[in-house]
């Protein structure tokens, strides 16, 4: 990928970690005129919210302040470590989870 690519892309980059509706928006925008950087970061910030709504309600469940603070933390971590490498203008995995973002995600941007 190359830096114009990344610099146009970063931005909607950023904003796809931000919040859901963050990565909507990303997506949407990405539509009209496509950008591979934007298209990475979409794929892992879309895995990554729709996996913390899934495990937010099995974590509720169990209704234990150790397992919700360490559940906040995992996923507060991921995100950090995703926007972090939007900004930076990389396209680091998300860890142990990336690679399965890609694969479930692979027809968007396509």
């Amino acid at each position: 990928m190359d830096q114009n690519t990344i610099e146009q892309g970063k931005q909607m980059g950023i904003v796809a970690y931000l919040t859901l509706l963050g990565t909507l928006i990303a997506f949407f925008t990405n539509q009209d005129k496509r950008n591979a950087f934007t298209t990475f970061h979409v794929r892992q910030a879309l895995g990554l919210w729709l996996l913390f709504l899934a495990m937010g309600y099995v974590v509720g469940i169990f209704d234990d302040w150790n397992i919700t603070y360490s559940w906040w933390i995992f996923f507060s971590v991921l995100f950090i470590y995703g926007i972090m490498g939007a900004i930076s203008g990389k396209t680091n995995k998300i860890p142990l989870l990336g690679d399965l973002f890609q694969k479930l995600f692979k027809s968007i941007g396509q």
